[in-house]
């Protein structure tokens, strides 16, 4: 989560768009009735001050902070990564986590809302927490005093508490005992931040010498000592594996550097040093390092495009999303680099957004394939979505290739926001806006229970399946259609099969004009596209020019 400094101190109401249907994120399409496509107001949530929310691109989890140190999360819970254990360490349910809890249908389990206080050492003082961050599985916070506690899946010791956890069986997709159900101490002290990538962590200290301390898997050199640490797992065996680093470890070719920010991708990481300069490392598929090739960096390496008169200002603001980066530079211009659009080639190295010039930037955060930002009076999204988490309405359109404003959002104040794998939170000030605050809808965290599975594909299509001929005859025909549309059709909808391999990060595609994106086998049937019925293809066609605003979102 890219956060301003200054804006943290303030408390806000949080909305929420995206899927509710936390156990089919990332695994299943959603219907439409578990999605919530406008910022919508969470009941449990209405009239709390919050200050800072937390998920990350891979995360299928949230995590909120209120002005009082309180800590709020929910989400899919397989690995104890929303802490549901309020028995041991310290945790404790306020009145309305406990109430919530105690109303939540026995199928909402590990999907219910609660909020917790940490303490720690067997002291009396209940310790306030001041920052947060999520990855895959797990959560980190930080609290006041510069302690940083984690819970969730601990396989690759990524909860950096000294140890990973061994495997004994099997619950859900995790293993037994692979994961802490209630907070442990992360070895760091000092703690001022605390970033989460897909199976990795990042602490940032105030200690001179290890500003930047990292733990977890290494596998694609993202926790930048030099090293993947790849051993066969038997001396006859060619499969590979990656040995944890379950201690948190400071980097050492940035032992003389002080960094002050850090943004974590799936299998990347972004910092920033206190003169500007820009440092990636880890995995390097689609440019997202922005060295200008795909190779993969096992120690920090400084981004050229950042240095002598383009470093970047003390309130700049840095994200990383699945496969890209972003960064404001000078003049508060945003730079990105990586997997951009669906379409198109990728960016090798930093390029200025222009559609975002003249904007004045204070947050940003960087989802699966989708991106929030929060400039001036407005709120303005983009990417490709397939759940609503973009915030444009039923009305609006489903995927913007360019930033457009979220209309709904417009003339509010944005003190913070975050994106996850399918769902996005915007934090908005409610000074002088209560009125419109009472005309967003309203969200109790029932819904997602109460709708049954819907199928990938339409009913029709999985009981008579085409014969070959006519799915090649349709692929054919879905091929000319497809050249006779826009480009902005294209970037709307793609397979789930590019953001399966965006997520895991192992697609290797060259220029993105193709590569890597998945196979276009029509493996789904009939070739028409996501499953829709014939009609509302039709439709769509004929209506995809002209609906929703094109272009660089105008300032009001």
């Amino acid at each position: 989560m890219a956060q301003v400094e200054e804006e943290e101190i303030k408390g806000g109401e949080l909305l929420f768009c995206g899927t509710t249907a936390w156990d089919a994120m990332g695994r299943r399409r959603t219907s439409p009735e578990e999605n919530l496509v406008s910022p919508t107001r969470l009941r449990p949530l209405m009239g709390v001050n919050i200050r800072f929310v937390a998920s990350g691109c891979v995360s299928c989890h949230c995590v909120a902070l209120d002005v009082e140190g309180r800590c709020y999360t929910w989400g899919r819970n397989e690995a104890c990564c929303i802490l549901r254990d309020s028995s041991v360490m310290g945790i404790k349910f306020s009145e309305i986590g406990r109430q919530l809890f105690q109303t939540c249908p026995s199928s909402l389990l590990f999907f219910s809302f609660f909020l917790v206080s940490v303490k720690v050492d067997n002291f009396n003082t209940w310790h306030k927490v001041v920052g947060a961050g999520t990855g895959r599985s797990h959560s980190v916070v930080v609290t006041e005093e510069g302690l940083s506690l984690a819970f969730g899946w601990n396989k690759h010791g990524q909860l950096g508490s000294g140890s990973a956890k061994n495997v004994l069986g099997l619950v859900f997709s995790h293993a037994i005992d692979e994961f802490e159900s209630s907070p442990v101490r992360c070895l760091v002290s000092e703690v001022k931040t605390a970033v989460c990538g897909g199976d990795f962590t990042v602490w940032l200290t105030s200690t001179e010498g290890s500003s930047i301390l990292t733990a977890g898997l290494p596998q694609y050199g993202q926790l930048g000592h030099g090293s993947d640490n790849e051993y066969n797992t038997k001396d006859s065996s060619v499969r590979l594996a990656y040995e944890a680093q379950p201690r948190p470890r400071a980097i050492a070719s940035l032992a003389g550097e002080t960094i002050v920010k850090v943004a974590c991708g799936t299998n990347h990481t972004v910092a920033v040093d206190k003169n500007g300069h820009v440092y990636t490392w880890g995995f390097g598929g689609y440019g997202r390092l922005g060295h200008r090739e795909q190779k993969d960096e096992w120690a920090p390496r400084i981004v050229d495009v950042f240095m002598r008169h383009n470093v970047l200002p003390p309130n700049a603001v840095v994200s990383a999303g699945s496969a890209n980066s972003s960064c404001t530079a000078g003049g508060g211009q945003l730079y990105m680099w990586g997997k951009i659009k669906n379409s198109g080639d990728d960016w090798m190295y930093p390029k200025p957004l222009m559609d975002l010039s003249g904007w004045n930037l204070r947050c940003m955060d960087s989802g699966n394939s989708h991106h929030f930002v929060g400039a001036d009076s407005s709120c303005i999204s983009w990417g490709h979505a397939q759940s609503g988490e973009l915030g444009y309405g039923p009305n609006g359109q489903k995927s913007s290739a360019v930033p457009k404003k979220v209309d709904i959002l417009e003339g509010m104040h944005v003190i913070s926001v975050a994106c996850g794998l399918g769902h996005s939170l915007v934090v908005v000030d409610r000074t002088n806006i209560d009125d419109r605050l009472e005309q967003l809808e309203v969200h109790d965290g029932k819904a997602a229970v109460e709708v049954s599975e819907v199928p990938d594909s339409s009913p029709a299509m999985a009981e008579n399946p085409p014969k070959r001929g006519s799915v090649k005859k349709s692929q054919n025909s879905s091929k000319r259609k497809k050249a006779e549309s826009s480009s902005e059709s294209e970037d709307e909808e793609n397979s789930e099969d590019d953001s399966d391999e965006m997520l895991n990060g192992h697609a290797r595609g060259g220029k993105s004009s193709g590569r890597g994106r998945g196979k276009n086998t029509g493996k789904r049937g009939s070739g028409r596209g996501r499953g829709r019925p014939p009609s509302e293809t039709k439709s769509a066609q004929s209506g995809g020019k002209g609906s929703g605003k094109r272009g660089r979102p105008r300032k009001s």
